[in-house]
């Protein structure tokens, strides 16, 4: 499914590339080492459930825009006012490694932060998504994530 030198998305630790293959274990089994561009964090991924965990290739360039659109789109009504049902909802969006669900998660987070606050748990989600997001757009637009950062922010905040 991939090779060395791929660049992916591990839909919670964000983008990385794949710098390895290794055979591993008394099966024999063959896993992506990936390492993640933010940090020096190394991520092992079954080969076999690469797909089904969420690995995927990064987004083209010109899916940039789609991202930003999605972070300006109106606020969706949603119907869990307990914070534990939104982070269980935004935690499955996260999980599909999907990066416009993944976009929808940090406007909705900003938003409900500047509106009424965070609960302890959705800011490290916040935190968390935004890392995923600002990796991925860093990665593909060739960007500094510090600046992909305020660009989120900036999108966000004034639509």
């Amino acid at each position: 499914m991939f090779k060395v030198g791929d660049q992916v998305v591990h839909p919670l630790h964000g983008a990385g590339i794949v710098e390895a293959i290794e055979t591993r274990g008394k099966e024999k089994e063959e896993y992506y080492v990936l390492r993640l561009f933010t940090g020096s964090l190394k991520v092992l991924v079954p080969a076999r459930r690469a797909g089904q965990i969420g690995v995927r290739q990064v987004i083209d360039k010109r899916d940039i825009a789609g991202v930003f659109s999605v972070l300006g789109e109106d606020e969706h009504p949603t119907s869990f006012s307990n914070w534990n049902h939104r982070q269980r909802a935004n935690l499955e969006k996260i999980r599909t490694g999907n990066i416009y669900a993944v976009a929808e998660v940090v406007r909705s987070l900003i938003r409900r932060q500047l509106r009424k606050g965070l609960s302890s748990g959705e800011k490290r989600m916040l935190d968390s998504a935004m890392q995923i997001l600002i990796s991925e757009i860093a990665t593909v637009g060739g960007m500094e994530p510090d600046k992909v950062e305020l660009m989120i922010k900036k999108i966000v905040t004034e639509n």
